[in-house]
């Protein structure tokens, strides 16, 4: 087989990826645009594999390893995800540029009266 075949398909995944992770804005759109990634690397460390005829069998044993992660990364990933969303009520990525807590929504007028008046302390 011919090493360019794998690259070429591997390219494209790996771009797809990274379209990915740029241009969406759902989370776990993002996170599903990294395993499209090491699902490309994964590709070309078992092209070069056995175009290289290692006999030591490097690349399936990294591919192992990256297979491992990115299951260990996603578990993570995705616990990050629902814990934002419970306290969040979204995953949309551009709600979550703030570190801080959401403002609790102050019952009442909405002018800030109730504020003044000291309701709620």
């Amino acid at each position: 087989m011919h090493i360019l075949y794998p690259v070429v398909v591997s390219v494209l995944l790996f771009s797809i990826g990274i379209y990915g992770v740029l241009a969406r804005r759902n989370t776990i759109l993002v996170l599903m645009s990294v395993e499209l990634m090491l699902n490309a690397v994964n590709l070309n460390l078992i092209a070069f594999n056995v175009w290289l005829e290692d006999r030591l069998l490097g690349g399936q044993v990294l591919s192992l390893f990256v297979i491992v992660i990115a299951a260990a990364e996603l578990g993570v990933g995705l616990a990050i995800v629902l814990a934002v969303f419970r306290n969040r009520r979204t995953v949309d990525l551009d709600r979550l540029r703030d570190l801080s807590e959401p403002e609790p929504e102050h019952e009442g007028r909405g002018d800030g009266a109730a504020a003044k008046e000291g309701v709620g302390r």
